[in-house]
């Protein structure tokens, strides 16, 4: 299953329009998705707030991910508080960049208010954009020194979160699950292994498997299926092989 470094903005310095700051809400929504990560099966390696843009580029590149994603908010410089909208960042010539970008504007567009500024922008200037070895993007979700943008990031953190999350899993092809009770179990089987899938279906990828009677982490359940964690193995084990 894909794991992912998650960056929240760094920026204690970027006040917002009615009190806070960017580092402080880009890492409640990174709170937020935590949860949806792992029903999801995405696992992540995320920065801490005393890290900077140079040092989580370096965390990233020092390991081996299947995308970097960054979470800030955006000013608007010389007209403060008049610009509103989303910008999701990529590097001009990542096609794996420009796929999450679409996709990622695609469900923003579904709650921001205002989805006919949500937009994709292609850059070489952003550091997480461009110096960063795992494919990735940069989301600034809206102009915190506007009211109405900074007010909308407060009362949306955990749709925000969801959303983003959606759109990871649309783009490695897993399925989507809502945060469940996560509990121990073991493995069942009449002495073999059982084969661990990236998706919850008998075509689903083989990705490792896991011995009988070995414990496992269930993350999730859908119908037939768990997910399941053996040791940082993450993925589907058909339910039959669950013991409760």
């Amino acid at each position: 299953m894909p794991t992912i470094y998650l960056s929240p903005s760094t920026q204690e310095f970027n006040p917002y329009s009615g009190g806070g700051n960017e580092e402080y809400y880009m890492n409640l929504i990174a709170d937020a998705m935590e949860p949806y990560l792992a029903a999801s099966g995405i696992q992540f390696v995320r920065n801490t707030p005393d890290m900077n843009a140079a040092s989580s580029i370096a965390a990233s590149n020092s390991g081996n991910y299947d995308f970097h994603l960054a979470l800030h908010s955006n000013a608007s410089g010389a007209n403060p508080g008049a610009v509103r909208g989303t910008e999701i960042f990529y590097y001009p010539t990542s096609e794996s960049g420009k796929r999450f970008a679409e996709i990622a504007a695609n469900n923003l567009r579904m709650i921001y208010p205002l989805p006919d500024m949500v937009k994709t922008v292609p850059t070489t200037s952003l550091g997480e954009v461009r110096r960063v070895r795992a494919p990735g993007v940069l989301i600034e979700f809206a102009y915190h020194d506007n009211p109405q943008d900074a007010q909308w990031i407060r009362d949306n953190i955990n749709p925000i979160a969801q959303n983003v999350v959606l759109s990871l899993t649309e783009y490695f092809g897993i399925p989507f699950n809502y945060p469940q009770e996560v509990f121990t179990a073991s493995i069942a089987t009449r002495g073999g292994n059982v084969n661990v899938r990236y998706t919850p279906s008998y075509t689903g990828t083989v990705i490792g498997s896991i011995p009988n009677g070995a414990e496992v982490t269930v993350f999730a359940q859908v119908p037939e299926w768990s997910l399941v964690n053996y040791n940082g193995l993450v993925g589907y084990v058909n339910s039959s092989f669950i013991q409760f």
